[in-house]
């Protein structure tokens, strides 16, 4: 009687495991905090590094290693195009360019990239078009959290959702 239970089971419990394990979720997740006395967005990304090099290299058509030990000035010159093509802030309806500081690798497989935007002493609307990576995969979403006044919102762009009006009155 017991391995008439036991059996099934242990298959239902390995099923569902390696049915899990196989899957993988496709998302990234932004940060945008307005420092006013500073007068600027701070902009932190967290990217797979494994989806930016497969995003990246399907753009640029060219291998890439970005976030890796065989990363070259190439590579960086290549996600800091990317990253201002497919990250796009409009503060007040004018579009203001995006400045890359920094990037480190967290947790072996995550990209964090830093970025701010200068000069900004008043918000009434925030325009933000985020499609990194949503070209490569359809399936990819990106988590945008935005602080501004302190007043917190979060978006999430997908294939279908590309861009978002915010507004601070």
């Amino acid at each position: 009687m017991k391995k008439r239970i036991v059996f099934p089971v242990l298959f239902i419990l390995f099923v569902l495991s390696t049915a899990f394990s196989f899957h993988k979720f496709y998302v990234g997740v932004y940060q945008v905090n307005y420092a006013p006395e500073k007068k600027m967005l701070q902009i932190t990304s967290r990217i797979f590094i494994d989806d930016l090099n497969n995003g990246v290299e399907k753009k640029y058509k060219t291998k890439t290693n970005i976030g890796t030990g065989k990363e070259t000035e190439a590579d960086v010159a290549l996600l800091k195009k990317y990253l201002a093509e497919n990250f796009i802030v409009k503060v007040n309806g004018q579009s203001k360019p995006i400045v890359f500081l920094s990037k480190e690798v967290e947790a072996n497989d995550v990209l964090v990239c830093y970025s701010r935007i200068s000069d900004v002493s008043k918000i009434k609307t925030l325009e933000i078009s985020n499609t990194i990576l949503v070209d490569w995969n359809s399936d990819q979403q990106n988590i945008t959290h935005v602080s501004v006044f302190g007043i917190k919102k979060s978006v999430l762009f997908t294939a279908s959702s590309r861009k978002e009006l915010l507004k601070y009155d």
